[in-house]
């Protein structure tokens, strides 16, 4: 037994501490609050306000029962019902104050909270997003800080006004009877009882409630991103069954919390009106003998309904503050979260006539999910302004690592990249993208219209600017065809153009930005072969003029590169020119055999 009383102690006191941790949840909630301390001052009098008049109505009662009822003067009756009118009306005023005061700060409340998250999450680190999913991040954005809304414009309302009403009805009650009062208070400890019971419970199924219907937002999320997947292979009733158990284990979870709320209610109901029961026998007994009068008796029991009805909706407020507190507790891990790729206290300046020479010293990096595995080994590579360093490997050689290196998406752990000579780990990362512009190999389009699209490259860019990218990227003319031309609507994710439309408004972005290093990540590979051609010569147009590095799977694209980097995982196993490559690099040349389809011996730059 020993042994079993030292095991539970230790389980007994983290569980306090979760609660007390539970709790503590809510607070940084105060911190959202405080720019609008005066409306909410403003509630709260009218809040205290109305929970005055209510608590003066039992006090109407008395007199309209024993003054104006009992009474044979009709004067004396108007006035009873004249004051319990005024009471209503004052009641009805502050109760609108009320709820405008406290409606208004829980929305405003729950708009600052999301633009904060989202503002914190849109800069998180890429590796950030490799192990959370967006559809988690959507459900904490939405559903968690509407159950925030929920207790911060209502909630907490109700709970200090029941609090303020139930401290003023018991004080009513003591003073209206005192036998009574007790024989009332005989209940409370039959009430607390459940409330702990059930509570308990109530708040361990409130973070897993909320997880689950985050898992029920990723599912649906990344079916509907990848529909035409989905029905390519004909998974519609797969995807059906898989998200009907995902909606079913959130169900499942719902409604075990909604069955222990309900039963604390039912707990409390009964036993705190069975012992109002117990006191309007005894008060009836108390009323007939003469020694309470029918006022007296009629305030008692409104007291306690009143008393017993805010211990109720105390209860259930707990509920949502619970769940409240699950949903403070994932947005604030969120705005919580560690920016692994942040400026420098004192970032260092890139020169002012920037020449986007580039250099990679002994660079070696693994991503933080595979921390064994390294992406780059060792890699040294240069390429000086205006010149071209083609990239060229089997798939998971690092070429597309490099790409995020250079944009600094994660940082290196051993070795430098150069920007000019400056270390790209001491510049501010805003800066250092100013400067770069990349075209991926799956182009990313955002709902809204094509010309916004392009635009995204360049903000502040001009109709014209705008128009001269797309003609410079040999969009302009299926632009022009569209049904509303540079005003059509691209559909999410640019679902209503073809994969070489994508691409082209990606090139456009790009050349709209005019960065002074230009990544192309297979930038051609969606095009088919007039569009190929033709955006072909509008990147050797735009990348004369400045630093490009370029992924290339097809070597018919990157033949004329100034310098051609070799990758075999993740190292560099040899650079030269497509002719040098040729002669010394056994790896390059079986390449281009299998691409060119002709003899090693036969391949140089000329006869291609």
């Amino acid at each position: 037994m020993a042994r079993k009383s030292s095991a539970e102690a230790p389980a007994e006191e983290r569980e306090k501490k979760v609660n007390i941790r539970k709790i503590g949840a809510l607070k940084p909630v105060l911190g959202f609050l405080k720019p609008y301390r005066m409306r909410l001052v403003g509630a709260m009098l009218a809040l205290a306000f109305t929970a005055g008049v209510t608590l003066s109505i039992g006090q109407g009662i008395r007199l309209l029962i024993d003054g104006g009822f009992t009474s044979d003067s009709s004067a004396q009756l108007a006035e009873s019902v004249e004051f319990f009118m005024t009471l209503v009306v004052l009641l009805a005023f502050g109760t609108f104050a009320r709820y405008y005061l406290v409606s208004w700060i829980g929305e405003r409340v729950t708009a600052d909270m999301r633009k904060a998250v989202f503002s914190h999450i849109i800069s998180l680190h890429p590796g950030f997003f490799e192990s959370t999913s967006s559809g988690e991040i959507q459900s904490r954005i939405t559903t968690d800080t509407t159950l925030i809304q929920t207790v911060v414009g209502s909630s907490v309302s109700v709970a200090l006004r029941n609090l303020l009403m139930f401290i003023g009805g018991m004080i009513w009650l003591f003073i209206t009877n005192a036998k009574f009062t007790l024989i009332l208070l005989g209940t409370i400890p039959l009430v607390i009882v459940p409330i702990i019971v059930f509570g308990r419970r109530v708040r361990n199924l409130s973070r897993s409630s909320q997880d689950k219907i985050a898992d029920v937002g990723s599912y649906v999320n990344e079916s509907i991103s990848n529909i035409k997947t989905v029905h390519a292979f004909n998974h519609q009733s797969a995807d059906r069954t898989r998200f009907g158990e995902h909606v079913e284990a959130a169900f499942d979870v719902a409604v075990t919390r909604i069955a222990q709320r309900a039963w604390l209610t039912v707990a409390v109901i009964i036993l705190v009106f069975g012992g109002i029961s117990v006191m309007l026998w005894w008060g009836g007994q108390d009323v007939q003998a003469g020694v309470i009068s029918g006022g007296d008796l009629a305030a008692f029991v409104f007291y306690a309904i009143m008393v017993a009805g805010s211990m109720g909706s105390i209860t259930e407020v707990l509920g949502d503050l619970q769940r409240a507190a699950g949903a403070t507790e994932r947005l604030i891990e969120l705005l919580h979260m560690d920016n692994l790729i942040v400026a420098p206290a004192q970032p260092a300046q890139l020169p002012a006539d920037t020449q986007a020479d580039i250099e990679m010293r002994n660079v070696s990096f693994s991503y933080p999910t595979r921390p064994d595995h390294l992406a780059v080994d060792n890699v040294c590579l240069r390429v000086g302004k205006g010149k071209t360093l083609a990239l060229v490997g089997a798939s998971g050689a690092g070429k597309s690592t490099i790409i995020d290196l250079l944009l600094r998406f994660y940082d290196v752990q051993q070795g430098e990249i150069l920007f000019d000579g400056v270390n790209i780990s001491s510049v501010d990362p805003l800066e250092l993208r100013h400067h770069i512009g990349l075209v991926p190999q799956q182009p990313t389009l955002f709902s809204g219209t094509v010309i916004d699209n392009i635009r995204y490259g360049s903000p502040d860019a001009s109709d014209q600017d705008v128009f001269a990218a797309a003609k410079s990227a040999y969009a302009h003319d299926f632009i022009e065809r569209l049904p509303n031309g540079y005003d059509s609507q691209v559909g999410e994710a640019g679902v209503r153009l073809s994969g070489g439309q994508r691409q082209r408004l990606a090139i456009a972005r790009a050349i709209l930005k005019n960065p002074d290093l230009l990544l192309l990540d297979e930038a051609t590979s969606a095009l088919d072969a007039d569009s190929e051609y033709m955006v072909q010569k509008a990147l050797d147009s735009l990348t004369k003029a400045r630093t490009t590095i370029v992924i290339a799977h097809r070597l018919a694209t990157v033949i004329n590169a100034d310098q051609i980097a070799v990758l075999d995982q993740g190292k560099v196993v040899a650079t030269g020119q497509h002719d040098e490559l040729l002669k010394h690099s056994d790896l390059y040349r079986r390449w281009a055999d299998l691409q060119f389809k002709i003899s090693g011996a036969a391949l140089s730059g000329e006869a291609v």
